[in-house]
């Protein structure tokens, strides 16, 4: 079974509040969705809407024509004479989608015309289209609700027009209010009336059934159905052409022309041009759908893809991720690492978990891009040997008002606390550890240098590694702390300088630069 895909980003999917295509944009977007996704037509247009619009049609049908591919560009036109004809005649449109009347509550409060009447003007038009060399296509505009409520009329349009040169009869739900049971219903009266004849569907998504009425649909038999990218639209949009191309490859074994690895650059592209952001779960192409965040479920994948369906994200150009966070474990773990092509000993996995969990309880998500930071913070780090702990600490940062600190400290098992004001919070920190420091006659490094650090590609919510370079008695090294605050990450670089002045590790290198001692190892960085 072979169904015709139709796609009206460039109309439809304009019609979204907020999106308006510059001609680049929209002769951009129909090579994308004719030379790579390989959809069989795309609608781009509708007549007589600015001058705008006419350039954007005429550089498409231009570039359409010396593809051999203009018959493949569709505009929507109106019932209009011979109005909106020529205007897409002008454009160099080969290809007219007559917008008629579905319903008969339609054609008489909005046309004021008898179905007689209606018929007429419409085989003008289709008469004045042949003679331009342009094909007919109707949409039989409320379709759905002339099916419920007028049935008669929908076939008495059908019959009038079958015999006329109608390429294709197109059946929208323009108000999105079928539900499965009523599309199939509807399009198998209308498929088994009219077994020579090819119907499209058009669904909306008013309650988020088009993909699933389009299922029906092509159950009952309709050739051919629309869609758009990421389902653009107007009010709850059309149906998402990725996950339309989904259900009729997987659900119905259906043929299409579409190249499924090209979908989701073409999503992102269309997300660009439009400022329209994909849901993070939107089948097919959301940020997240690919991404398993339980723990069991990677290990389930490990040990025979358990977690697997048909929908591997390597046909849509995308790959599976296991997401960091509290619910990982160590399958998880090991599949990220296969990432960077590492094998680490069970110990250290159990490490790198255990550090996973701690960071994803503050905050949403760790990524793949953070994990690097992790490996070097658990396993270039030993606490075992610290003597002297940060226990507790209070920042405060008002408007108007110098940030302070409140800091606690526990050496050696005894717990020492002062407060200071300082420029920034992390510099009110400081001062108040300094004081605790000079009361115990104990001296402190200098801090030279303050590096920031957030994985390549980080967002606002991506770990932070805080590098600091200190200098005691002319010997200068480094420490790094890691945390989801930029803040606690210093804070935690800090706890690391304090013990190893306390543990005095601290010597100088026979380069002459100063070296931390681990595990009797030289490392510039702890």
């Amino acid at each position: 079974m072979r169904i015709e895909i139709m796609d009206t980003t460039l109309r439809d999917g304009e019609q979204t509040q907020g999106v308006s295509y510059s001609p680049f944009e929209k002769l951009h977007i129909a090579r994308l969705l004719l030379k790579e996704l390989n959809v069989d037509r795309i609608e781009i247009a509708s007549a007589r809407v600015s001058k705008g619009e006419f350039e954007a049609i005429r550089q498409i049908t231009d570039w359409a024509r010396h593809n051999n591919l203009h018959r493949k560009i569709e505009v929507l036109g109106f019932v209009d004479g011979d109005v909106s004809l020529n205007w897409i005649r002008d454009a160099g449109g080969k290809v007219v989608n007559l917008l008629c009347k579905g319903s008969l509550r339609h054609l008489e409060k909005q046309l004021r015309k008898t179905p007689e009447q209606h018929v007429n003007d419409i085989r003008d038009i289709i008469r004045k289209a042949q003679q331009n060399d342009m094909d007919v296509n109707i949409y039989l505009e409320d379709w759905s609700n002339g099916m419920i409520h007028s049935p008669d009329y929908v076939f008495y349009m059908i019959d009038s027009l079958k015999d006329d040169r109608v390429e294709r009869f197109m059946l929208p739900d323009t108000l999105g209010i079928l539900n499965p049971d009523q599309t199939y219903e509807y399009c198998k009266k209308i498929t088994e009336r009219y077994p020579n004849h090819h119907f499209d569907f058009h669904p909306h998504n008013d309650y988020d059934l088009a993909v699933a009425n389009i299922y029906s649909a092509v159950r009952a038999g309709i050739r051919g159905v629309h869609a758009t990218v990421n389902g653009m639209g107007e009010r709850a949009g059309n149906a998402p052409l990725s996950s339309v191309i989904g259900i009729l490859h997987d659900q119905l074994k259906a043929e299409t022309g579409i190249n499924e690895f090209e979908i989701t650059k073409v999503s992102k592209i269309v997300e660009t041009y439009s400022g329209i952001r994909i849901p993070v779960n939107k089948p097919v192409i959301g940020e997240n759908v690919f991404t398993q965040t339980s723990g069991v479920h990677a290990d389930g994948d490990s040990k025979d893809k358990l977690y697997y369906n048909n929908l591997l994200p390597e046909r849509f150009g995308r790959r599976r991720k296991y997401a960091l966070g509290k619910q990982s474990g160590k399958a998880t773990i090991r599949k990220n690492l296969e990432e960077f092509g590492l094998s680490l000993s069970p110990d250290s996995i159990d490490k790198i978990t255990q550090r996973v969990i701690e960071l994803g309880d503050k905050k949403e998500n760790v990524t793949t891009e953070d994990l690097p930071f992790i490996i070097a913070d658990v396993l270039g780090n030993d606490t075992s040997d610290y003597k002297i702990f940060i226990k507790n600490y209070s920042l405060s940062l008002s408007y108007g008002l110098k940030p302070s600190a409140s800091v606690q400290i526990e050496i050696d098992g005894n717990l020492y606390q002062e407060t200071s004001s300082g420029d920034g919070q992390y510099d009110a920190f400081m001062k108040a550890l300094r004081i605790i420091y000079e009361n115990l006659n104990k001296e402190l490094p200098n801090l030279i240098d303050y590096q920031v650090s957030i994985p390549p590609g980080g967002k606002t919510d991506a770990l932070v590694e805080t590098i600091i370079t200190w200098n005691l008695n002319g010997k200068e090294f480094k420490t790094k702390g890691l945390d989801a605050d930029q803040t606690e990450s210093a804070i935690k670089a800090t706890e690391k300088m304090l013990n190893i002045v306390e543990n005095s590790e601290l010597k100088i290198g026979t380069n002459g630069k100063s070296e931390i001692i681990i595990d009797n190892q030289a490392s510039h960085i702890l």
